[in-house]
């Protein structure tokens, strides 16, 4: 999410958090018994784990872990799943570190499902978005 440029998959309704170093938004892409699913984002650019600043991973992981938890008590959901990938060989196909993090429901399959994944309107995101953002209390702005 480069600042200031928004499109379909890209709104400012879908941020659900903003720290110094990383932010959280619900992500465009959604598995069919999963929706909601967030992105955890380092604020700077970071390519993949390897070369992150430990204070940048400190952050994200922490906000990962308030999306999680926010998640959890607001979804109804039965469990959260995080995921991360580097290179392309890790299944790395976006070039910027972000950590996912998934409403888990039992029986779901959402690792056997990767196929059936689809792109959801801003419409679709807010909701969520609204959702974790009251849970987690910090800011939502890029200020």
């Amino acid at each position: 999410m480069q600042a200031g440029h928004f499109n379909e998959r890209n709104q400012p309704t879908d941020v659900v958090a903003v720290t110094g170093l990383a932010f959280a938004r619900i992500s465009p892409k959604w598995w069919p018994d999963n929706p909601g699913g967030a992105l955890v984002i380092p604020r700077a650019h970071h390519e993949n784990l390897y070369t992150m600043p430990t204070d940048a991973g400190h952050e994200v992981w922490d906000l990962t872990q308030q999306v999680a938890t926010a998640m959890r008590s607001t979804y109804g959901c039965d469990g959260v799943s995080t995921r991360q990938h580097n290179e392309p060989a890790g299944n790395q196909d976006v070039w910027h570190l972000h950590v996912h993090v998934f409403p888990r429901h039992d029986d779901d399959r959402l690792y056997g499902r990767h196929r059936e994944a689809r792109y959801v309107d801003a419409a679709a995101r807010a909701p969520y978005a609204d959702r974790l953002a009251a849970e987690i209390g910090l800011p939502r702005t890029f200020g």
